[in-house]
């Protein structure tokens, strides 16, 4: 059973909090809840209008919505049974003991005022949850900040379906972070400061001087935020964004928050104490439709497969996860978040200003773009192939990103 009643469902903008007229934000969230419902009935499903309206303003709405949509936007049947060991995971399991301090840590991670019993029940669970889905996939490594995703699936979800919907994702959107090494995090990391400077230079040369890397972004990443937001609200607004999205998408919203705060950043020292002291303690009131918005666009113009050589740059990694989705076949071919991103992009710019760049740095670009859908013409064979990874999904691609 989904436990989350403490908190209350709900969006987390101003817009659907209220900030506009009570009899519009009903009449808006009413709406949505329709279309949603009719995406969910037809048959089959229509998975792209989901991941529309899980990207689009509010998101999912409610915990009932999202545990309907969430299985469908991860290709999961929620009618299968969950599954399950008849081994005791507790006295074999190497990660026993790393689990279990890690959980025991957890308590802000659920509802205020929640019973003591209630707590201790649903962490019992989230233990359980995660030596079976490493027991199930031994090639899959425990890192500290997995217990904060699953959490979030188990309050939503509940034990049976979070099982099976923690275990698509981990062996997907958070393979590269499960390896034997943080080698691909870090390169996954590493695409955040090209996409900084693809939109702010002076912002970007500024952190190169100040010499503070990424790191400060390394919770926001391996967690999706899930372990630096005290609202949970906008925790699970961001899971609806990030599902139904690429699964380098948590990398631009952590651009996109870097980028929120620019002044903030130039007014500090130019040192790495400062400006990581700064970054590390991310705000709680930040506009997160607005970033959500940013952070699609961003993607747009400036996908993978444009900051590929540049991320290399910084450094060599064998994989992403955007080459992982070998196994990963979405029923629909209209299951394509950039598709999605896209379409709405090309909706919010002026006819007159579709074939133009927006966002762009102000100094020359690296790269040659073909409108909002462009292609790459001189990153090389590799990058070509990432290319094809970013626009179309690429459940079936298995070439590495930098042989």
């Amino acid at each position: 059973m989904a436990l989350r009643s403490a908190q209350g469902d709900g969006p987390n903008s101003s817009h659907w909090d209220g900030g506009t007229e009570k009899a519009d934000f009903n009449a808006k969230r009413k709406k949505k809840v329709a279309e949603i419902h009719q995406a969910l009935n037809s048959d089959p499903t229509d998975v792209a209008a989901l991941r529309r309206m899980a990207i689009s303003e509010g998101g999912l709405l409610t915990d009932e919505i999202r545990r309907k949509v969430w299985p469908k936007l991860l290709n999961v049947n929620a009618n299968d049974p969950p599954p399950i060991s008849g081994k005791n995971l507790r006295q074999m399991s190497k990660d026993y003991q790393q689990v279990l301090l890690d959980v025991r840590r957890s308590l802000r991670r659920f509802p205020p005022g929640m019973p003591e019993e209630q707590r201790e029940g649903l962490q019992e669970e989230l233990i359980d949850i995660i030596l079976l889905i490493l027991e199930r996939n031994p090639q899959l490594h425990y890192y500290q900040g997995y217990h904060d995703i699953v959490v979030t699936f188990l309050l939503v979800v509940g034990e049976r379906l979070a099982t099976s919907l923690v275990e698509k994702l981990s062996t997907h959107h958070l393979r590269d972070f499960m390896d034997p090494t943080m080698d691909n995090t870090k390169h996954i990391l590493n695409y955040l400061m090209p996409i900084i400077d693809q939109v702010n230079p002076e912002l970007h040369d500024f952190m190169q001087s100040a010499e503070v890397g990424t790191i400060f972004a390394l919770s926001w990443l391996i967690t999706w935020f899930g372990h630096v937001l005290s609202d949970f609200r906008h925790v699970v607004r961001l899971y609806d964004f990030f599902l139904a999205c690429h699964p380098l998408m948590p990398i631009y919203f952590a651009a996109v928050i870097v980028l929120y705060r620019e002044q903030e950043v130039l007014d500090c020292d130019c040192d790495m104490a400062s400006v990581h002291h700064l970054l590390s303690q991310i705000p709680q009131d930040l506009p997160y439709e607005t970033l959500i918005s940013r952070a699609g666009d961003l993607f747009v113009q400036f996908p993978p497969s444009e900051l590929a050589r540049e991320a290399a740059a910084q450094q060599q990694a064998e994989r992403t996860a955007a080459s992982t989705f070998k196994d990963f076949e979405l029923a629909s071919a209209q299951q394509r978040p950039d598709m999605v991103l896209r379409q709405r992009f090309r909706g919010l710019l002026r006819p007159e200003d579709r074939t133009k760049d927006v966002l762009t740095k102000p100094r020359t670009n690296r790269f040659v773009k073909l409108a909002v859908m462009g292609l790459t013409v001189a990153l090389g064979a590799a990058a070509l192939a990432v290319v094809k990874s970013a626009l179309e999904w690429a459940p079936k691609f298995q070439l590495q990103l930098f042989p």
